[in-house]
């Protein structure tokens, strides 16, 4: 027996009307979803890849994307996409720096069509700051007591000191003040901008204070090392190696009898 033609339509108007909004709550839930889901901006897609470029950078090391991808907590894909990008650019002809992949990694270097160039310029590069324990202990005497003349440095010291300051001198890492108006006029010496430059400094106000220099004067000693190098003399102090070797001339000043031996 049929049922009467009003009672089926509206049933079937129910259901289709479920159906809609079964639809709409799957549309307001996907454009929910969109919405929390977070969108990289353009400021941070450059930050991601300044810092993935610097990572190369301070690395000796070829690092691998899955390295970067897992310290970054970036996916993987994302960081590949960024390192093509940067392998494109560092190959322009106007970049001095390659980044290559090696090793299954990512490293930064010289392009090789420059490597002769920047040979020649490395040889004319002047040789690291190497300094005697006793030019040291001058340089700082200088340094916090200036300007101060030869005489004065001798008496803090105990030690003749001409050998040593002319090292300075040429070093050019103390020039002449003027003279002092004393007896005899002798020459006063200050530091320079070189003293500043090779020791990081800003001003001379970023000295530290003489209790800190106290204080790593004596954990430098207490972590002496022996020093012999080529054409110096053996030293046991706390700096490292490469800023303790002597010159004759301040050996003989420092230990006469050795000098004489």
């Amino acid at each position: 027996m049929e049922e009467p033609q009003d009672k089926v339509e509206p049933a079937a108007k129910e259901e289709e009307a479920g159906q809609q909004d079964l639809v709409l709550e799957e549309d307001d839930v996907m454009i929910a979803e969109a919405i929390t889901d977070p969108v990289p901006t353009e400021d941070a897609a450059a930050g991601l890849k300044a810092v993935i470029e610097a990572a190369i950078y301070i690395t000796d090391e070829p690092l691998t994307a899955q390295q970067m991808a897992s310290a970054l907590d970036q996916p993987l894909d994302r960081i590949k996409e960024i390192l093509a990008q940067l392998v494109t650019e560092y190959g322009a002809p106007d970049r001095g720096l390659s980044i290559r992949e090696l090793a299954g990694g990512y490293k930064m270097a010289t392009k090789p069509e420059h490597h002769e160039s920047i040979r020649k310029f490395v040889k004319k590069l002047q040789a690291p700051l190497k300094l005697s324990l006793a030019a040291l202990e001058t340089l700082a005497v200088v340094a916090y007591k200036q300007p101060i003349t030869a005489p004065e440095i001798m008496d803090i010291r105990g030690v003749q000191g001409a050998g040593v300051l002319k090292t300075l001198l040429d070093r050019k890492l103390v020039a002449a003040a003027g003279r002092k108006e004393v007896l005899g006029k002798p020459i006063m010496y200050k530091t320079t901008r070189e003293f500043l430059i090779q020791f990081g400094l800003n001003s001379l106000a970023e000295l530290p204070t003489l209790k800190e220099f106290e204080e790593l004067g004596r954990f430098a000693l207490s972590e002496g090392t022996d020093a012999v190098p080529a054409g110096g003399t053996p030293t046991k102090v706390g700096t490292p190696k490469e800023s303790l070797y002597e010159t004759p001339e301040e050996v003989a000043e420092e230990k006469p009898e050795e000098a004489d031996a």
